[in-house]
């Protein structure tokens, strides 16, 4: 089994939430992460993906910037779709073949 990789961010009050990085993508020449925070309550059946922008500081150290323009965070949210539902289709692909092929 792969293992997760992680993120610890601060939130709004100081808190640490640690987050599973679903993924890194490219949109119009800048990178994105998506990633889905990991709940200790094992009910929460509810999975809500976070989009943030990965800047460079001016120690030229990587940060996580939020995403606040709705039009550039619909874009970044639009291809992560579009990429999962390719990625998807291609499991599936996949395993219909290993079906016929026995």
């Amino acid at each position: 089994m792969d293992e997760l990789e992680t993120i610890t961010l601060l939130d709004e009050n100081g808190e640490e939430a640690v987050f599973e990085v679903l993924g890194v993508i490219n949109v119009e020449d800048n990178d994105y992460a998506i990633l889905i925070p990991i709940s200790e309550d094992e009910d929460e059946d509810e999975e809500q993906a976070y989009i943030f922008r990965i800047d460079t500081d001016e120690n030229g150290e990587e940060v996580l910037s939020e995403v606040e323009d709705d039009e550039e965070f619909e874009m970044v949210k639009d291809a992560w779709e579009t990429l999962c539902v390719d990625e998807f289709e291609l499991d599936d692909d996949e395993d219909d073949f290993d079906e016929y092929d026995e």
